[in-house]
């Protein structure tokens, strides 16, 4: 029985525990891409609290592949210095520092979503097919140059990701992003060795896999986050990601984060607490390969069932790590492991104090009722 707060090995790299914060876009870069006192004042505060990996959000991989103006770049040797940064305050803290590597595709050159509509100025998007995404511009429609430069873009950010001081690469091919556009007969509607059947819907994605790995030391894992279904009938499935993921498995890509949807406006997602746990099981026992959950997992018994009932391997939690970056110390006390996550000696105080309180109030509570 896996438990949250056992270590997990993946190649050369030993998690402490099995929580780890998701990749969530900050949108809070400058138009050069650069990491700011904003993404490291976020991604330290989430490793002092006792996460076991800390991803960034998606670090594009070339200029037009941001979502927005705003995003986070690994594009250049330029935004070296400002990643080596946050990897060795998150190390420090603790945590192990992983990053996300993607490409928007025809989901790019828009606003920071609380703004919304297109980023002005922005740029002509690229994705599989002339083909937009809901109201966006259509994008074009990528020749064979364009999609050897993404493949070359892929596995230089990667080389530029191990230098920077990441211990952990994740490719992602998830949420309707360039990677799960290629993916989808919704958005890839090619007839040439780049579309088709799933052999040439899945070739982008193999091809980075494989110079990704080629690109990174042996000892670093690879991850590779799927949408397992696009929610929309004829679209990407679950039954597909399985087959995907085996073959990238074969290529050494070492756990599939297993997300859902993101592609397609039409989508009709079924949320609920784990809703996208079902996904996870698939790959796992499909593919026999390691696999992460995320998506409503909010409770730490509800985290401790998922691993313990061999669903997953690994909790990626990201909207409730928003709302609460202690989470993980939060868990060990409510399921009476206060030693799995030992609190910062530098705040030690403060948590002795609480718990004092906790249990003065509790007492207070008891003879009020008497």
């Amino acid at each position: 029985m896996t438990d949250l707060f056992e270590p997990l090995v993946l190649r050369g790299v030993t998690l402490k525990n099995r929580i780890g914060v998701s990749p969530m876009c900050m949108y809070s870069c400058g138009p050069d891409g650069m990491p700011t006192e904003w993404h490291l004042a976020h991604l330290v505060a989430r490793a002092v609290g006792g996460a076991a990996v800390t991803f960034t959000e998606a670090a594009a991989v070339a200029p037009e592949g941001r979502i927005s103006p705003a995003d986070l770049g690994i594009w250049s040797d330029a935004h070296l210095p400002g990643h080596q940064r946050l990897t060795a305050a998150i190390a420090a803290a603790g945590s192990v520092p992983g990053i996300q590597l993607a490409h928007a595709g025809r989901k790019a050159s828009r606003k920071a979503p609380w703004e919304d509509g297109p980023a002005e100025p922005g740029w002509t998007t690229l994705a599989p097919s002339a083909v937009a995404f809901g109201d966006y511009a259509v994008p074009r429609a990528m020749s064979e140059a364009d999609i050897e430069q993404a493949i070359a873009d892929f596995a230089a950010a990667a080389k530029r990701s191990i230098a920077a001081g990441y211990r952990i690469i994740e490719l992602h091919a998830a949420h309707g992003y360039l990677l799960h556009q290629f993916l989808s007969p919704l958005s890839n509607q090619r007839n040439d060795g780049w579309g088709g059947d799933l052999n040439g819907r899945a070739r982008l994605v193999e091809e980075v896999v494989k110079a990704v790995r080629a690109a990174i030391p042996d000892e670093v894992p690879l991850v590779i986050r799927v949408s397992h279904t696009d929610w929309v009938e004829g679209g990407w499935d679950t039954a597909e990601t399985v087959q995907l993921a085996a073959r990238v498995k074969a290529l050494g890509v070492d756990m599939v984060d297993v997300s859902s949807g993101g592609l397609d406006h039409r989508q009709k997602i079924v949320l609920g607490p784990g809703y996208q746990v079902p996904g996870a099981v698939a790959v796992k026992d499909g593919a026999k390969i390691p696999v992460a959950a995320v998506g409503l997992i909010t409770e730490p018994a509800q985290a401790q069932a998922i691993l313990a009932e061999g669903k997953a391997d690994l909790i990626l939690l990201a909207r409730v790590l928003l709302r609460d970056p202690y989470w993980p110390l939060h868990a060990a006390e409510a399921l009476g492991r206060p030693e799995a996550i030992p609190t910062p000696p530098q705040y030690e105080r403060g948590w002795a104090t609480f718990g004092r309180m906790q249990r003065l109030m509790s007492t207070a509570a008891v003879q009020a009722r008497l």
